[in-house]
């Protein structure tokens, strides 16, 4: 007579087949699936992040550096999410009742403008929302120059705009820039104040006199550099329009690809400034959100 195995096989055994797994210990999820899925090679998990077809506890997940937690229970989706397709240039890191935290590409503006009204990230949110729910709307929170990529959060009611909004203003420690700047600092970091106006022709200028315009303060440290660039990360106070811009030009260190502000150079084909990591308290829930994409690419293949 013979006998069945059904349970007595040891899972660590066997090739991981099974589409649901379990994080034994705290680690980045581009290591865990690593390890988990020797067949695959980093290509093939990256490809299954860009899709949406890694869930940490049923929400999708694209970034590789996201931080596991022991008990955390990873999918893997056959097919990749329809959102993905739905929306270009726009990626979904959070979303809740309340509130939808994005990552955008450069080039795409937050909102639409008396001089142009092509597709904006906050027009691409509200077709995915109506697309659930004809009365859902959606509200800016904050906005990013149309050529700094990252992460922007949006409200879903009016409400949560003004609770957003107020937090806001207390949270500048918790919103880390990158820029790659021409040159090298001395010294490598340090804090540059100055007050900033803005010009008939909308551009925005620094003075050091306190009756011209409003105070900004900008801190920066260095992360990697050579002799052509250096890449910094940079917080603001409490972050003003074009303010990393304006106080890199003061610097004598402008920003790449940033003509308006005193670059002469554009070795990426973009402004090298990117929204790196958001943090801030829920209004509702009072929970402590943090999000942190990863460094564009284009930034590292410079150093």
């Amino acid at each position: 007579m013979k006998k069945h195995h059904s349970g007595g096989q040891r899972p660590q055994s066997k090739k991981p087949r099974a589409n649901v797994l379990e994080v034994k210990e705290q680690e980045e999820l581009m290591k865990f699936l690593i390890a988990q899925l020797p067949h695959k090679n980093r290509n093939n998990i990256k490809s299954l992040l860009k899709k949406r077809q890694v869930l940490v506890d049923g929400k999708a997940i694209t970034q590789f550096n996201h931080l596991l937690k022991p008990g955390q229970r990873i999918t893997l989706e056959s097919a990749s999410a329809p959102i993905a397709r739905q929306m270009r240039g726009v990626v979904v890191v959070h979303e809740d009742k309340d509130l939808i935290v994005v990552n955008k590409n450069a080039g795409l503006l937050t909102t639409a403008t008396d001089k142009e009204n092509r597709e904006t990230v906050f027009s691409i949110l509200s077709n995915y929302l109506k697309e659930q729910d004809k009365s859902n709307n959606i509200y800016v929170v904050h906005r990013l120059d149309r050529e700094t990529s990252g992460l922007i959060v949006f409200a879903k009611s009016k409400e949560m705009q003004e609770l957003l909004q107020e937090s806001w203003k207390q949270s500048a420690d918790s919103r880390s820039y990158l820029a790659v700047i021409e040159g090298k600092l001395d010294p490598a970091e340090g804090t540059h104040r100055s007050y900033l106006f803005q010009s008939k022709i909308f551009k925005v200028h620094s003075s050091q006199d306190p009756d011209k315009g409003d105070l900004a303060v900008t801190h920066y440290s260095t992360i990697k550099s050579n002799e052509l660039y250096s890449l910094l990360k940079v917080n603001m106070e409490p972050g003003r329009k074009n303010q990393v811009r304006v106080h890199l030009q003061d610097l004598k260190h402008p920003v790449i690809g940033d003509k308006k502000y005193g670059s002469k150079s554009n070795p990426i084909g973009r402004l090298g400034l990117h929204a790196w990591v958001l943090a801030f308290k829920h209004p509702v829930s009072g929970k402590n959100l943090r999000f942190e994409t990863s460094i564009p690419g284009s930034f590292l293949k410079l150093f």
